[in-house]
């Protein structure tokens, strides 16, 4: 068994199933595929944005292709902080691999940051190399300027050590439920 870690968007595949062959392109982009012996993803966003529930599930997923995993969930320090703020960022680290796991791991290799807050409190903790998933839809000025962004650090060069996937995750997410009538929220 063996651990994949796509560069497109940071997708991680783990398990026999999977790792077997890489997938196709999509729409004619090169795909590239790095196999590693473990992964550590951190899911970062607003407490109350769903990151404990989302790594619960990944953490699923993960441990139903026999992969060994630890956990650790992290709550943020105020009760209701202000969104977009610093001191509300909830996050969820996984780190699993084909072989025994001891600990949560240290430096996440993969950090999904849903929001500038995110980015900013755990870009830290991502070593350079290292692949950061951004949803784009929460770059506003506005949020930005809440945890101290004079300028986007998707477009000032800032993250240019990493290998930046920006994403619209929550223009997908509303995309994808559109026909179940669902609000925004």
């Amino acid at each position: 068994m063996t651990s994949q870690v796509s560069s497109e968007a940071g997708e991680a595949l783990v398990g026999e199933q999977r790792s077997a062959a890489p997938t196709a392109p999509r729409h004619g982009d090169e795909k590239e595929v790095r196999r590693l012996d473990r992964v550590i993803i951190r899911f970062a966003g607003d407490s109350g944005d769903g990151m404990q529930l989302t790594g619960d599930r990944f953490t699923s997923e993960t441990a139903s292709f026999g992969n060994d995993l630890s956990t650790l969930p992290n709550f943020p320090a105020e009760i209701r902080a202000p969104a977009g703020t610093l001191p509300g960022v909830s996050s969820f680290q996984l780190h699993f691999a084909d072989h025994d796991i001891l600990t949560p791991g240290d430096a996440p290799n993969v950090l999904v940051a849903m929001n500038p807050a995110a980015l900013r409190a755990n870009i830290g903790d991502v070593p350079r190399g290292g692949e950061v998933i951004v949803n784009t839809d929460e770059f506003a000025k506005r949020a930005m300027a809440k945890v101290g962004y004079d300028t986007s650090p998707l477009e000032d060069g800032s993250l240019d050590g990493y290998r930046v996937h920006p994403v619209p995750l929550t223009t997908l997410t509303i995309e994808a439920l559109k026909d179940f009538g669902l609000s925004r929220k």
